[in-house]
């Protein structure tokens, strides 16, 4: 059923009254997800016009050319999106043919703040307008609206918490609700306790507005818990945590707290203790944060796989509901790879059975949620909060120099699935860097190989943008210097290196960056897809990984970059799998010779009969129909955890749809002070 919001904004649009709209809408009220799929049912695609150039050239091909030739256009109606207030900057041409629709969040929500209102994420607008049509009866200043809003939208009255565990309680409540506050929201809840000196001096705003940050001290409190409990052991999965928050005393034992500790331990938020024996004085309800022995190691495996299993997104689901499944099934796959599979036996198939058919089923849904154009959506989300795809993160990066970060260094690891990204923070962790990591995740382009998915993340660019230069990345580095030239930024301030994997590399790296004192640092760590290259499965890879992370090539890099006052994002261009060969077809051109979950051809024409004679002889191909390419770049993508290379062999690839490859980790990687 149609929200009250969705129906007050898609009443403002009707096909039939013009083909050419123009959205006024510098709050991004339009890009909610669910209103865009909404409005492609209705005959409606939206264009953004930010570079006019680009608008233009895309326009004048997809629509203009249709229309004077008296042809279908891609869609009956066309919404160009303006990310202002007012058509002024617009062409003439297009302001005298277009409707204009104004969307503005001061005048959708006229009872509340407005410069409260924008900072609230759009999947929660819904939520809010029908709160603000029923509830309120008078306008309110900014510290009632955010009263308001925690009330009616995150489900939070910070006024009512009153004891610590109130705290606890809601903190984590919040965050397993995938409600994470925005920082001002946190910002004036800590206010708040502060008043009542409620956990005085400790970092509330944090704790409520980084779930990484809560997860952190919340699991360092479970181990200092279960020592005063005599309970001593290994740590599973998360090696050692270094003494760098004050010591916080967290109720575990409290009825309202460990009804939702007990959901992290199995989504793999938090990590259990591994013990030698369980003194029968310990309440039964503390054994979801223990395993005994092997067999319990495999026991507690298998129960977060079923809780995985049922987590599994629906085809319609939102983006952050992928990203945050990922992240959890990145967390799972680890601790399998951490196993002891020499004991395993039984266990250990019975665990393999399940995540294949959590893959099975994951890449299904994925697969019809791009199918549904669903992903098409993701390339006009706006980059406020976060990039969403991976060609958002330079215009990010923009956003945070602007609010302060001067230095910037970009880190992508070629080739880095979530669950690689897990071994790399918890080697950090292991080693006792005094680092933070704040998590999210972004979706690489379609397909998911490198000449695409990393020129794209390096230049801000669709691939259509660059299509000359779409099957290698030679242009990479002229690319990423280009975009910001355009902001501004001198070209001897920008650094792009590539092919870094060996600590031997570090001390030239070093030197020229002390002799050009760059403000924007692009690096490309190749280790992870040198690897995809040489090993048969992912174990191999994971283990090659471990290996290579004991040189210390991570932490030493991570070290400088931070001592030099660079703000450290760490992402990857795609992901990868494990998967079968089917042979490989005669027909069409791929970019690379390893990554062959797709095959690229120079017409539908040409697809079409390549699909003909593969399906003949092999497993099925999936021909996707994806957004923001060159018209001449037509992908078909091998199915199932099938690949094009000979029949029956092994390997670790990418290039395909799966959950794996597509959803990557975006973290930002900061330090803190070790406290004595």
């Amino acid at each position: 059923m149609t929200s009250l919001w969705h129906q007050r904004i898609l009443g403002s649009f009707t096909a039939d009254l013009s083909r050419l709209w123009v959205a006024c809408d510098p709050d991004g009220v339009l890009l909610d997800e669910k209103l865009l799929s909404e409005l492609r049912v209705r005959g409606f695609e939206v264009m953004e016009y930010d570079d006019p150039f680009v608008f233009r050239a895309e326009y004048e091909e997809r629509y203009r050319a249709a229309w004077d030739a008296g042809v279908p256009a891609p869609s009956p109606s066309l919404i160009v999106h303006l990310p202002r207030d007012a058509a002024d900057d617009l062409p003439w041409d297009i302001v005298r043919s277009a409707r204009t629709e104004r969307l503005i969040l001061a005048e959708l929500f006229p009872k509340l703040a407005y410069s409260v209102v924008r900072q609230v994420e759009p999947e929660w607008l819904a939520v809010l307008f029908d709160a603000h049509q029923t509830e309120l009866q008078s306008v309110r200043g900014e510290g009632e609206s955010r009263d308001f809003i925690l009330e009616h939208v995150y489900q939070l009255t910070p006024r009512a918490i009153r004891t610590e565990v109130d705290f606890w309680r809601e903190a984590l409540r919040l965050h397993f609700d995938h409600r994470t506050l925005p920082v001002p929201f946190a910002e004036h809840v800590a206010g708040i306790l502060r008043s009542r000196k409620l956990l005085a001096g400790q970092p509330v705003a944090q704790w409520l507005s980084s779930k990484s940050a809560l997860l952190r001290v919340v699991q360092d409190g479970w181990y200092r818990y279960l020592e005063k409990l005599k309970l001593e052991g290994r740590r599973v999965a998360e090696p050692g945590l270094p003494s760098l928050e004050m010591k916080i005393e967290i109720p575990f034992d409290h009825s309202d707290v460990r009804s939702i500790i007990d959901s992290m331990f199995l989504d793999g938020g938090l990590h259990p203790l591994a013990v030698s024996g369980i003194p029968a004085s310990v309440p039964n309800w503390i054994k979801v944060g223990i395993v005994e022995d092997a067999w319990s190691q495999f026991a507690f495996a298998d129960k977060g796989i079923a809780a995985l299993e049922a987590a599994i997104p629906q085809a319609d689901a939102s983006h952050k509901v992928w990203g945050d499944f990922a992240k959890r099934y990145g967390e799972m796959l680890s601790r399998i790879h951490d196993l002891p599979g020499k004991d395993g036996g039984e266990w250990i198939e019975k665990i393999r059975g399940h995540i294949q058919t959590i893959q099975a089923l994951s890449d299904e849904r994925l697969r019809a949620w791009v199918t549904d154009r669903h992903y098409e959506n993701l390339i006009l989300q706006p980059t406020t909060k976060g990039p969403v795809m991976v060609h958002h993160i330079p215009r990010f990066l923009r956003q945070r120099r602007s609010a302060g970060e001067a230095r910037v260094a970009l880190l992508v690891f070629d080739g880095l699935a979530f669950d690689q990204w897990v071994r790399i923070r918890e080697h950090l962790i292991a080693r006792q860097q005094p680092l933070t990591f704040d998590e999210s995740t972004a979706f690489a382009w379609l397909p998911t190989v490198t000449s695409v998915s990393r020129q794209a993340l390096f230049s801000g660019l669709k691939p259509r943008e660059f299509e000359d230069s779409i099957d290698h990345t030679n242009k990479e580095e002229f690319l990423w210097k280009s975009f910001w030239q355009n902001e501004g930024i001198a070209a001897s301030d920008v650094m792009y290196r590539r092919a870094l994997h060996q600590v031997e590399q570090l001390p030239a790296l070093y030197s020229d960056m002390a002799n050009r004192k760059p403000k924007i640092l692009g690096l490309v760590i190749d280790e992870v897809d040198e690897r995809l290259h040489k090993e048969r499965s992912k174990d191999d890879v994971t283990h090659a990984l471990d290996r290579w992370l004991e040189s210390g090539f991570v932490e030493c890099l991570f070290s400088y970059l931070l001592g030099e006052g660079f703000n450290v994002y760490v992402t990857a261009d795609h992901g990868n799998v494990d998967a079968t060969g089917i042979g490989r077809p005669n027909q069409g051109v791929i970019a690379e010779t390893r990554g062959e979950r797709v095959r690229v051809y120079r017409s539908q024409s040409l697809r079409a009969d390549s699909v003909a004679a593969i399906n003949k002889t092999s497993a099925s191909t999936i021909p996707l129909a994806v957004p923001g390419l060159p018209a001449d770049f037509v992908p078909l993508f091998a199915g199932g955890r099938s690949a094009f290379v000979p029949d029956g062999e092994q390997v670790v690839v990418h290039g395909g749809v799966s959950v794996e490859e597509l959803i990557v980790p975006f973290v930002k990687i900061s330090g803190v002070d070790v406290q004595g």
